[in-house]
């Protein structure tokens, strides 16, 4: 079988299920596994590299005004790979090829491959989908294993959270400029690894938040895990998160609590890494009872002031 991804959690889930061999086409973003980089790319994206965060937010509102996608496919890769399945999804509005896009692509295509939509919002929904991964490429039972190992690795964590007795108010940033407060599955993960998320609603989109609810909502930890950006490119925003009128007086500033998660390799990835996502955010939450997982990047701890 020859299988096209059209986007990076979809690429870590093909690859988990032992698929690599049969994945022929990544997007221009697929970075994980290391060696998929070295795959024909069928994605271009009209987002500037060097384009600011608030630049940024503002191609994604005019994007979405019109329903049009930031990323589109290049036709002429995608028909010399001719792939009997895609694996797309139809969850971010902007953040990948539009569902009709691909569609119609498929439609066009010498043969007509199986394309498959994953729309996950939840930790459940995840495993549903490496499991609706799994049926497409006919390695039902590999995903049926696969996933029991995931959720093993959930329920450790589930389990050593149930002996805390005062759970912090956490505040999942998605977005620093402007603000923007994580949904579907963060608040989520929040709740297993010992915390309340203060502001974002699990299963919900992710929303822009207006700075003066952040102040508010008081904190007891900030966990900052921007859409798309690893360390590296958050910390260049770091300065206008401490310019917001009210951040000297967060409980979470105060009492040094705020860290910066990948949130481009793990939080914003709706595939296996989660769980990865989820062991990470744990140990910075409650380092004396989830060990540092092995292997995996800890919270980077934010220089308040």
């Amino acid at each position: 079988m020859r299988i096209v991804s059209l986007l990076p959690s979809a690429t870590e889930i093909i690859c988990g299920l032992g698929l690599r061999d049969q994945l022929v086409g990544v997007t221009h973003e697929c970075d994980y596994p290391a060696d998929v980089v070295d795959l024909p790319k069928v994605t271009k994206t009209l987002i500037p590299v060097d384009a600011t965060s608030r630049e940024i937010d503002g191609l994604v509102r005019e994007r979405m005004k019109t329903k049009a996608a930031l990323y589109s496919l290049d036709m002429e890769v995608l028909t010399r790979l001719n792939p009997d399945l895609i694996v797309t999804q139809a969850l971010c509005d902007v953040c990948a090829v539009a569902e009709d896009e691909v569609r119609d692509a498929a439609c066009s295509l010498p043969h007509s491959p199986r394309v498959i939509n994953l729309e996950p919002s939840s930790l459940n929904d995840v495993m549903d989908c490496i499991m609706r991964v799994g049926d497409a490429a006919d390695v039902s039972q590999t995903a049926v294993d696969y996933v029991g190992q995931l959720k093993e690795r959930v329920r450790r964590v589930a389990d050593r959270s149930m002996r805390i007795t005062e759970r912090p108010t956490v505040m999942m940033l998605e977005w620093i400029d402007p603000p923007f407060s994580a949904g579907h599955w963060s608040p989520e993960l929040v709740e297993i690894a010992g915390g309340r998320e203060a502001i974002g609603q699990a299963g919900e989109r992710s929303v822009t938040t207006p700075w003066q609810q952040v102040v508010d909502a008081d904190p007891d930890v900030m966990v900052i895990a921007c859409c798309g950006y690893d360390v590296e490119r958050t910390l260049q925003d770091v300065p206008i998160l401490r310019a917001y009128p009210g951040w000297d007086s967060l409980s979470c500033v105060r009492s040094d609590r705020v860290s910066i998660v990948d949130g481009s390799a793990y939080f914003s990835r709706p595939g296996p890494r989660l769980i990865d996502s989820l062991e990470i955010l744990a140990h910075a939450l409650h380092p004396k009872l989830h060990p540092f997982p092995d292997g995996l990047p800890a919270a980077f701890r934010v220089e308040c002031c």
